[in-house]
């Protein structure tokens, strides 16, 4: 697998697109910052489209969680620009902020008051006019089903009609742009798949774009679109669909007491180069079954176990960087929270 930083795929194909003309919600220009003595953004650029879920994936210290942060007009960059819609980000951040929806990985409702007492005080903090709150209040706890849960106590939630209610809150004041920052963390899977279908259900309700952080490949996988970042920078965009196809065929796991040894055979006979990552061999080809059956019938001391599978975006991460998604920058694997 060799290590690209082409930003864009090679193939057109694609599972979603928008409209041509749909409207470019959130534009990002050469965004550069840096602590003393580390750069954490490299001019980084990108566009949201009104109804399009874009996913940022990348491992921790990747800049993912340092972008939102200047989106969302809690930091400065020290160069470039964005703008949602009209509005300077940067320049005019009390007027972007009427627009902006954010939803952090750190829950930011009061435990010890109703769903409905969260939602009042954030529509007091938009100044929402008395004849809206209401309508506005109902209409937001209607598009997440939680009209029947909202005299209970945020405590007595589960995690997943707490990240609902999170998401009613962050939509109130009808923004063009929602911002969410890990928005799965701490959730059962099917409280993560009934997230992901409240998310799209207030997409088709609504004229906004979603930007959302994550370090997870299957919720990347769900978006219409998604930008990998790693050290700052970012290495492809495309659909989940494109990305994946930049890969290759298919892939061949192959775990062995010796990987070193299998790699340097295989790519003597059969020509293919191989990536060692996490106790595996791991193999881009076409036509994998025949492959794979050669592999056994030549190597029968060296291959302990094998699997044949489709590339994911994982695959994708590692092609691009040389690296697992979820190993830290001295090469040692980390656990994905």
């Amino acid at each position: 697998m060799k290590k690209q930083r082409s930003h864009a795929p090679r193939t057109p194909r694609a599972v979603h697109r928008l409209a041509p003309r749909t409207p470019t919600v959130l534009r990002v220009n050469g965004l550069t910052y840096a602590y003393p003595g580390r750069a954490v953004l490299r001019g980084i650029s990108l566009e949201a489209k009104e109804g399009e879920i874009l996913a940022i994936l990348g491992p921790n210290g990747s800049g993912k969680s340092t972008l939102l942060k200047i989106l969302s007009t809690l930091a400065l960059p020290a160069s470039g620009s964005a703008h949602l819609d009209r509005w300077d980000v940067l320049k005019d951040p009390y007027e972007t902020r009427r627009h902006l929806g954010v939803v952090f990985q750190s829950p930011a409702l009061d435990d010890k008051l109703t769903v409905f007492e969260n939602l009042h005080f954030q529509a007091r903090l938009y100044a929402l006019p008395t004849a809206e709150m209401s309508v506005r209040l109902k209409e937001s706890l209607n598009v997440f089903s939680l009209w029947d849960r909202r005299h209970e106590r945020v405590e007595h939630l589960s995690g997943g009609l707490q990240r609902r209610a999170e998401l009613a809150k962050g939509i109130l004041h009808k923004p063009r742009l929602l911002l969410l920052d890990e928005p799965s963390t701490g959730l059962d899977p099917a409280a993560r798949l009934e997230f992901w279908h409240f998310l799209r259900r207030l997409l088709r309700s609504t004229k906004m774009a979603v930007v959302l952080t994550t370090h997870l490949t299957d919720e990347a996988d769900r978006s219409d679109r998604v930008i990998i970042m790693d050290k700052g920078e970012i290495v492809c965009d495309g659909t989940p669909s494109e990305l994946k196809h930049t890969v290759g065929g298919e892939i061949i796991a192959l775990r062995s007491p010796d990987l070193e040894r299998l790699r340097r055979g295989i790519r003597r006979r059969l020509g293919i180069a191989g990536t060692v990552a996490d106790g595996e061999l791991l193999l881009e080809t076409a036509g994998g079954a025949l492959i794979l059956s050669k592999l056994v019938r030549a190597f029968p001391k060296l291959i302990e176990a094998a699997t044949l599978r489709k590339p994911s975006l994982e695959d994708v991460f590692l092609q691009k960087t040389g690296r697992r998604l979820h190993t830290n920058l001295e090469g040692r694997a980390e656990s994905p929270a």
